[in-house]
């Protein structure tokens, strides 16, 4: 039976006003109580009767990660579970507290001063997309792990909430920077095509299989065969099934919409050659709580 109890997001936004972004912030920044406990997941559900109260004055939590964050390291990479809420990387002057902050803070309190040393970028998450990630210790290391993204050779699947019944489908498009409404989008879909493909689109492949029925919803598998930015957000939703949280590839849908204070999307499965020994490597981590919380509540009501 689907929840009908308030997550504290919901609550937080009805008492201040405030944007869901906003809303989550003061979650995560420790900032809101249900009962008096700190509650820094914006998804739990509120029991009725139960206390929420937000002090925006309070002092901001520092974001950290857990040891149990780090998947495997050695001297050449670094496998983490990236939190949802947390920038993979500083994208504005000032941006702080970044999954490459908090894994190189974390690498030191497991290991000492000694090991630290900087971590090469060769992907990255959205802020709200939580699951594995993959970072480089060396610039060998750097270098053969970007060659094997430029080449497809990565393995990635995402677990997905997407709206409506989804069926088996491979999806192969063209992407572009502007569809012809201000976003992202898969050439030829939203305005009638005209000419070729433009030399700038991006062949996109995503593998969409179902995992299990939900109400209103499907619980998704997306294999990436390419890894373009937004592609699975972009690929659902002009399938005519956005992502549970989605908020904007999905204007064109009209069916009704699941509230969740982020887009529902975790990287579920990572696996790569190692760039030294030549072994592959595949990593698995389950969904955060909130995203597990969401599948219970869309479970179809058994009778």
């Amino acid at each position: 039976m689907r929840s009908t109890e308030p997550t504290v997001a919901a609550i937080v936004r009805e008492q201040t006003g405030a944007a869901w972004s906003r809303a989550r912030g003061l979650c995560s920044e420790g900032r809101v109580t249900v009962d008096g406990e700190r509650c820094l997941d914006p998804a739990s559900r509120v029991t009725p009767g139960a206390v929420v109260i937000v002090d925006e004055r309070a002092p901001k939590l520092r974001p950290g990660l857990p040891e149990g964050a780090i998947a495997y390291f050695d001297r050449d990479v670094v496998v983490v579970d990236k939190p949802a809420g947390m920038l993979s990387i500083a994208y504005e002057p000032g941006d702080k507290d970044t999954l490459v902050d908090c894994t190189r803070a974390l690498l030191r309190r497991m290991r000492g001063r000694g090991f630290d040393r900087g971590l090469g970028v060769v992907q990255r998450l959205d802020k709200d997309t939580s699951g594995l990630m993959v970072f480089a210790r060396t610039a060998d290391a750097k270098r053969i792990l970007a060659m094997q993204f430029r080449a497809h050779d990565i393995e990635r699947a995402y677990y997905a909430i997407a709206h409506g019944a989804v069926a088996a489908k491979r999806v192969e498009t063209h992407l572009v920077m502007d569809r012809g409404d201000g976003l992202r989008g898969s050439y030829g879909h939203f305005r009638r095509p005209r000419g070729g493909i433009p030399p700038e689109a991006k062949r996109s492949v995503t593998h969409v299989r179902p995992i299990a029925p939900l109400a209103g919803a499907t619980l998704v598998e997306c294999r990436l065969e390419t890894g373009r930015q937004h592609q699975i957000r972009i690929h659902l939703s002009e399938l005519g099934h956005p992502l549970v949280g989605e908020r904007v590839y999905i204007r064109d849908y009209a069916g009704p919409k699941i509230e969740s204070t982020r887009p529902m999307l975790h990287a579920r499965v990572l696996g790569f050659v190692h760039p030294r020994t030549g072994q592959r490597m595949s990593f698995e981590r389950d969904a955060p709580d909130d995203f597990r919380a969401m599948i219970e509540s869309l479970r179809p009501t058994r009778r």
